[in-house]
């Protein structure tokens, strides 16, 4: 059994100190499907922290399983290390306090003026402690969900970590309790001096698209596409 039960889902996140912007308020927003939303669609996030004085920011995988964020890496990995772990499954380690991030750029805006130039974004933050998980069915589940995480179904297309793989590999935990999700969308925001400038003035799109996969080069030719990678 997991060392903690996972948090329940709120049906919005309680905005702190640190999850109200000072700037941009109203693009604030706290729903947690909105948030699970946005971390779901991406594949990487930034996880910040401080490592002697200095801050440190790290981009990596995760997986998000309910209200809990996995991140995994190498034992040795500092802030890995860093996090800690449990004593005997029965106290908690005071942890390592992080800030990670994800963020979606869905357009260019392209103002008439230099100064109002934007981006169309959705982004999620979370400030919390994370911990180190030792109990082995959550890290297994952790690493399951950072596989699917990346490709849904891929968890059990593939061999599992076998246990001198599972020794090497440390997973953290991030409650997600403190979030908030900002989002920007629309055109530019010219002042309005400004509406009769010769200058183009819009948003330019951007969407994630994929490629044809391509197969190893040692694949066996019996081996078929599966079919979750052929929706993507």
């Amino acid at each position: 059994m997991p060392e903690t039960a996972p948090p329940s889902a709120p049906a919005a996140y309680r905005p702190t100190a640190r999850t109200v912007p000072t700037r941009a308020r109203e693009r604030a927003a706290y729903d947690h499907e909105l948030v699970h939303a946005i971390l779901d669609e991406a594949y990487i996030c930034h996880l910040g922290f401080v490592r002697d004085g200095a801050p440190v920011v790290l981009p990596t995988l995760y997986g998000r399983v309910g209200e809990r964020l996995y991140v995994h890496g190498s034992t040795g990995s500092r802030p890995l290390r860093m996090a800690g772990g449990t004593d005997s499954g029965r106290t908690e380690a005071p942890g390592l306090a992080v800030c990670l991030t994800v963020t979606h750029v869905d357009g260019l805006v392209l103002a008439r003026s230099a100064f109002h130039h934007s981006i169309n974004y959705r982004s999620v933050v979370v400030h919390g402690i994370a911990r180190q998980v030792t109990d082995a069915e959550e890290r297994r589940a952790a690493l399951d969900a950072i596989v699917d995480h990346v490709v849904p179904g891929r968890s059990y297309d593939s061999r599992p970590a076998n246990d001198r793989e599972l020794a090497a590999t440390a997973v953290i935990r991030l409650d997600l309790d403190e979030v908030s999700a900002k989002v920007r969308t629309g055109g530019p925001n010219d002042d309005p001096e400004d509406t009769g400038l010769p200058h183009w003035a819009g948003v330019v799109p951007l969407a994630r698209g994929y490629g044809a996969p391509v197969p190893a080069d040692d694949l066996d030719p019996a081996v078929a596409l599966p079919d979750y990678l052929s929706v993507l």
